[in-house]
Formats: C-alpha cells, structure tokens, sequence
C-alpha cells in the first residue's frame, strides 16, 4: 500500500499533540484491524467506486479499446456516454460508434451509464418526440386579468427552461403527458436496448436524466452574451408576453375531479391570486395531484423501464437548492427522486463551502430520498461551472477533493464528472479519482446514520405559491411563504455548519413513520429529534404522528436553535455523531455505520485550519485515514468521565479525514 506525507500522532482522552494531516516526514502505518475487503478497496478501489467521466459523442477514432484506454489511464471507473449528437437518434453509423465504444468498455473494465438526451432538458429525444407529435408539447394555464377571459392555454416555451438553457432553445414536450413520454422512451431507451441489450446490468449500469421538469416557470433571460452561443431549434415568438401560469394536461380537471369532488375549472382563478382558506385550499390539492402525476407519469416510468431491463434510473432535477421553485418546477421534489434508484443532484460550484450556500439541500435532497426507500447510491453531476463562468477556474485539485467529500459526507456515492480533463495536469485528475475510490470504499457499502429529521415544507409551500410573470422570486410570495423558507434555509445551513447529520422528511415521509421505544422509525433508519421550521401546518396524518413522538419522549423543536444545538449536542454523545472542541462552523460532518463499526467523515471546507478535539461516544482503538494520500494510523482513545472520549486533531483548510471506530462486540 502506498504511503504518503502524513502524521497522525493521536493519544487518549484530552492530552497530546493531536492529529497532525497533511504535514510532516513520511513513516509506517500501523496495523490495521479492518476486514480485508475494505483495505483492498482502499489500497486499489475498483471501477464501481471510481467517479465516471461524461463525455459526447464519441468519435469513431476514440471507440476503440487504445484511445479508450486514456480514461482508464487517469483513473476513472467508466464513462457517462451517449449516441453522438449529430443526427441524433436517426444515423445508423453513430449508434455503430457507440456500440464500438461500449463494447471497448467492457473489454477494458469501463463502467457505462447512459445520457438520455441531447443535451438538456432531458425528454425531447432530441426534437423527435415533437417532431412526430407536436401535441404533445408542454402547456401551461397562464392568467391575464386584463382580459375578460383570462385564462390562456398556450405552449410552455417562451420565457422557460426550454428557451433559456445552455444547450439549445427548442420547445419542450408534456411530463404530465402519458403519451409524450411514451414517446421519448420509445425513442431513447428502447433505441438502446434493441442496440445494447447484451450490455445492459453489465458494463452499461445505469441512464441519467438531466434536469426534467413541467416548464411553468420563468427562469430568467439568459444573458445576451451566452445567448449568441446557444443555438435557436425553435424560434420564440416576440409576441408572447410573461404571465403568471401553471402545469397543465389534457385530463387534468377529471383527475381533480376524482380525487376532490371538485371542479378545477370553477375553482382555477384560486391557482393565481386570493389568500382565503379556500383559495389555500384549492392550491394545495392542486400541486399535490401535480406532484403524484409528475412522479408517476415520468420519473416512476423511467423507473419501472429500467427496472425491467436490468439497470438503474438516475440524474437529477433543476434548482435543487431552491425550495420555492420546486413547486412548479415538479410540484415535490424530494417524492420525484425517490422515485430514481440512484437520485442524484447537480454541483456546478466546486468551491468547498458552497454546501453552506444552497449545497446542503441540493445533495440532502437525493440523500434523504434514497434513505427513505432503503436505498443507497446517489449520484452528483459534479463541475466547476460556475467558477469557469466567473473566470475563476479551473478548480484546484484541492477544491475537487474537498468539493467531493462534504458530498460524500451528505450521502453521495456515484460521482459523475464534468471537470475539463485538458484543463489539469493528469496527475490531478488522477488523484482526484483515487480520493473518490477510497471514499468509497469506506462509504459506499456503509449506511448513513443521521439522529435528526428536517421537516422539508412543500405541503405548505404549495398552499402558499402564488407564481408571477416574470423570473420567480421569493419576495413575490406572502409573508407565511418567506417565513416558511428562511427558517428552513437557516435550519438546514446551522445543522449542517454544527456537525449534525440530519435527514429531510415531507408530510407523506412523517405519515408513514413509525414510533418505537421512543424513536421516529422511517424505514430501517430511527430517529430522536425532529426539527419542525417556523409557520409549518402539518396535515392530520402526519400530526397524529409527530405527537406520538413527541408523547414518547421524542425531541421535536421548532425553528429554537438554542435547543437544537442542546439537541446535536446530546444526539453526539448517544450515537457518535462527533461534536467539536471548540466549536468551528467551517467543517461538515457525516457519521456512518457498517459492519458494526462507526465511521465519521469529516472536511475543512473553509479558509482556516482547524485544531480542537472531536468527541466520539465509543472509546477504544480507532483508525484515522486520509483519503488524499492513503494514509492510515490507528490510536486508542481512552473514556472521559461521560463514558466517551475525545480525539485531538488539526485539520487544514480543504483536508479531509475519515475516522473508523472499534468493531462492536
């Protein structure tokens, strides 16, 4: 096993010179108890735990094994590919190439996933589903109070997604239409399987979906300077002017019929404007019926098609880490990813303490989903975008490792990688899939292991968002909606920035839960506190559970972040969550359990070292690892007078450290 530069000089409780990473002569690792399989990994961590390299379009130069071999050369498990864009779908020598290169794969131990689209947003088959169907194409109930009718059924395109991406403008076709995504399976996923199938649950692993959504919402202009570069499929229409307007679908007012005994027509005016408890309530029944269709209708058809031929559904949606554009964007986003099996998040920053800006949610999002069907891989496309966009880039390989493990440290496990490979020195991009592979190879087998639950308020926010023409904002909606937010937002970063590992939980996640011997059980994972944000009305169900809890003994607070630091605070020492000694908001924290042992993961995301001490619950002999370097030390760590004990450690800006506790007897 290689060695590299590190000291790791532990002691027991409260005494010695702490943990020293990232400084110092080289020497010896000590012995470590850890099962065989999980030094292999580490020592050389296989494909399956290495980030996958997305590239397009292959040319047939670079199908073959020789050229193929460059990925494999940098350390990469595989490769996220697609047929070429160019004719896309219709040309029978590129679906050749692409057969050639995952044939090439597999001859070279290269892991595939498949991109569903070209480009993005994932659904239009690249045009093909509108081409042939052009009823099939995204609409929205738009409302001009201006007109003595003002309802409008018109296309969803101008002022959207569709319209204002960096790939190309081109009309969009219906999520909630069963017909239209029909269409795109039929012209996508079946056009791979009659081409691949001998490959598919074997080299080819898994398709990506990026970024589908029901297009009913303004996201803003693009600027002009980038709009020049993104080529025009279809022409917008100038005479299109922004409106307030929701997702639409031909059978919709029967669905709503059927489930409410209402009339959606004589009642739609309420989708737009009026703040009565009737208003409020036509709102909320509105998006929740939104949200089953969409999750249904597409995510859980992409779903059951990959299920039935041997690979996972995975990628992700769009702006995750803005709780308010998830109501028209998919109507819930956390119930849309648990319906991938491998839900996954978009990181286009790959500067470390963007987890405090947003970050938390977007990757807490596919975790928490994951978690809660009992499921363990999540996937992050992972970039420096927006550093790119801001001339500041490339990332530093420094950047990339930290970027990766506060990720890793939220449940992320499947890295899919939009680094520029001829932007860095290959020695980085080297390092930068070993880092990952060890992560992994501690991780990826382990299981999550969060005490706390975050109520995620979309039941409320749908009875509150009332869109608008123009791009969205929050100070557009009422003052119930912003409170609504800003407490969720505030709770999520301080849990995060005080090394709690928490989960997030909708309405339908709380009433389905369990209460036993004084814990909140979702699924195989149980709980002792639940964090409610301020303004929440939680529906009956849901409540009815929240109180047994509460009756039980359960910890539930309510935007008090006195009590919730009492609460991480007691939560450390019943389960080793870790607390640190002093405080320092700059580092996250992700604990872990597998095989009987305690594994915390922990990443200095800021601009300042840290020294202090970490308190862990368990005492006895721990193992200390740098997934940088493959370094490994081991240290006894002597009980406090509290029955746990503490471990004194300097952590350097952007370092990362993995700590494994004593195997329970």
């Amino acid at each position: 096993m290689r060695i590299a530069h590190i000291i790791l000089v532990c002691c027991t409780v409260m005494t010695g010179p702490g943990v020293l990473l990232g400084s110092g002569p080289q020497s010896a690792p000590a012995t470590s108890d850890w099962p065989a399989g999980w030094l292999a990994a580490w020592s050389d961590p296989p494909a399956e735990l290495r980030p996958l390299q997305i590239v397009h379009s292959l040319p047939p130069a670079q199908a073959i094994v020789e050229a193929l071999r460059e990925f494999k050369d940098l350390g990469a498990g595989g490769i996220v590919c697609n047929v070429s864009f160019k004719d896309y779908l219709t040309s029978e020598p590129n679906w050749q190439t692409l057969v050639q290169v995952v044939e090439s794969c597999r001859q070279m131990g290269l892991l595939v996933w498949i991109y569903d689209e070209e480009g993005y947003p994932s659904g239009a088959a690249g045009g093909l589903v509108l081409k042939d169907n052009p009823r099939f194409e995204a609409i929205v109930l738009a409302y001009d109070p201006s007109q003595a009718d003002p309802f409008i059924l018109r296309p969803a395109y101008e002022y959207t997604h569709a319209s204002n991406n960096f790939h190309a403008a081109r009309r969009y076709p219906n999520l909630l239409d069963e017909g239209a995504v029909g269409a795109f399976i039929e012209k996508t996923h079946e056009a791979y399987w009659r081409r691949l199938q001998q490959h598919f649950g074997s080299t080819i692993r898994a398709t990506f979906t990026d970024e589908p959504s029901l297009m009913a919402l303004d996201t803003g202009q693009l600027s002009e300077e980038v709009r020049k570069r993104v080529p025009v499929k279809d022409p917008l229409d100038p005479t299109v002017r922004p409106l307030p307007c929701v997702p639409w679908v031909e059978d919709l007012p029967q669905q709503y019929q059927a489930r409410y005994g209402q009339d959606l027509m004589a009642v739609r005016k309420s989708l737009f404007t009026g703040q009565s408890e009737a208003d409020r309530q036509v709102r909320r029944r509105y998006w929740a019926l939104i949200a089953d269709l969409v999750a249904d209708r597409y995510f859980g058809r992409l779903e059951k098609w990959c299920e039935a031929h041997g690979v996972a559904s995975s990628g992700h949606s769009l702006w995750e880490e803005r709780p308010l554009h998830h109501v028209p964007l998919e109507g819930n986003a956390l119930q849309c990813l648990r319906r991938m099996h491998i839900p996954g998040l978009d990181m286009l920053s790959s500067t470390p303490d963007a987890v405090f800006h947003g970050g938390w949610l977007a990757a807490a999002l596919p975790a928490s989903a994951a978690l809660i069907e009992g499921r363990r891989q999540v996937m992050t496309e992972v970039s420096d975008f927006s550093e790119q966009m801001a001339s500041k880039g490339p990332a530093s390989l420094s950047q990339m490792q930290a970027t990766a493990a506060w990720q890793a440290a939220l449940g992320v496990t499947e890295f899919t990688l939009y680094y520029n490979r001829r932007q860095r020195p290959a020695a980085d991009t080297r390092a930068y899939m070993e880092f990952v592979g060890r992560l992994n190879a501690l991780l990826r087998d382990a299981r999550p292991d969060p005490d706390v639950l975050l109520y995620y308020p979309i039941y409320d926010l749908w009875a509150e968002y009332v869109p608008m023409a123009g791009p969205l904002t929050l100070e557009s909606q009422s003052a119930l909606a912003r409170q609504l937010i800003d407490s969720f937002m505030r709770l999520g970063r301080h849990l995060a920035t005080a090394q709690v590992p928490f989960m997030l939980a909708d309405h339908e996640t709380l009433a389905g839960a369990e209460v036993r011997e004084g814990r909140l059980w979702v699924g195989r994972q149980s709980f002792t506190a639940l964090v409610l944000p301020d303004g929440v009305e939680l529906p009956d169900a849901a409540a009815r559970i929240v109180e047994q809890f509460r009756s039980a003994g359960g910890h539930v607070l309510r935007d008090d972040m006195k009590a919730a630091c009492r609460m991480g605070e007691e939560a450390s020492r019943r389960t080793a969550a870790g607390r640190l000694h002093p405080a320092f908001d700059q580092v996250v924290l992700g604990r872990f359990k597998r095989e009987g042992r305690e594994i915390l993961l922990l990443v200095n995301v800021g601009k300042q070292d840290y020294k202090g001490e970490l308190a862990v619950a368990v005492p006895g002999r721990w193992t200390l690892a740098d997934p940088a370097d493959s370094g490994i030390r081991e240290i006894t760590v002597g009980p406090t007078s509290s029955g746990g004990g503490r471990i004194a450690l300097s952590l350097a800006a952007g370092r990362t450290l993995l700590l494994v506790g004593p195997a329970s007897r």
